[in-house]
Formats: C-alpha cells, sequence, structure tokens
C-alpha cells in the first residue's frame, strides 16, 4: 500500500473525505478548515446530517492551495480572498515562471529599500559626527 493510500485509508482518490480524514492529509486542524469555509465561498463541501462535512476530491486540491497560498508563500487571507475574486472563485496553479518573476519583483523591490536603508543610516552617522 502506498504512502498516499495509507494516509487517504484505502479510498480511491476520487472518494468524498470527512473533514478528519482531510485535516490530516493537509496537517490543519479541523477547526482552521471550519473557519476557511467561513472566510472563502468557494470551499463548499457537502453537509449531510447532524452537520457532517464531506470533501470532493476538487475541495482538497482547494484546500491545499489556500493552504500553501498562507503557509507557505505568505498571502493573507484578504489576499487570497482576492486572488479567488479576480480568477471566478478559483485559485490558479502557480507556474515556476510567474513564481520567479514574483520573486524577481520582490528582490528588486528588497533591494531598493536596503539602498533607501543604508543612505538613511550614512545621513544619521554624517550627523553625528
Amino acid at each position: 500500500m502506498s504512502t498516499n493510500t495509507a494516509r487517504t485509508g484505502g479510498k480511491s482518490s476520487t472518494a468524498f473525505r470527512t473533514i478528519s480524514e482531510v485535516s490530516q492529509e493537509l496537517e490543519v486542524p479541523q477547526h482552521v478548515l471550519r473557519f476557511w469555509e467561513t472566510k472563502f465561498s468557494s470551499v463548499r463541501p457537502l453537509k449531510r446530517g447532524g452537520g457532517r462535512r464531506y470533501y470532493r476530491p476538487e475541495d482538497i486540491t482547494l484546500l491545499r492551495r489556500i493552504r500553501d497560498l498562507l503557509y507557505s508563500e505568505g498571502y493573507t487571507i484578504r489576499g487570497v480572498q482576492k486572488v479567488l475574486r479576480e480568477n471566478q472563485g478559483k485559485l490558479p496553479e502557480e507556474t515556476a515562471s510567474a513564481k520567479g518573476s514574483d520573486q524577481e519583483a520582490l528582490l528588486k523591490d528588497l533591494i531598493a529599500e536596503l539602498g533607501e536603508l543604508r543612505d538613511m543610516l550614512l545621513k544619521a552617522s554624517k550627523r553625528k559626527s
């Protein structure tokens, strides 16, 4: 049995998952998944009797991408909401070139900011002399 099959309890990749299964798979507490439902209208698991949630494979894909944007890429909840709005409720898969250009822009901004800080420190040290 592969580790992915072991993690999903032997279920098919198209099977619905409970909140506890999704929580374990994504390594996110259940209360966080419930919170994300309130913040991201695109996250809509099926709810059955007693309020039990069942997540479709596409729900899990969306939740995984939300988790990555929030925890790995440093987006805020508002930032992810904006991305969802701009893409009609779907999160685009990030391409290596898009990520590279984002990182390049970030580095340029950081270099400019460091230059400004250097200039400020030089001015401050000249005033003390």
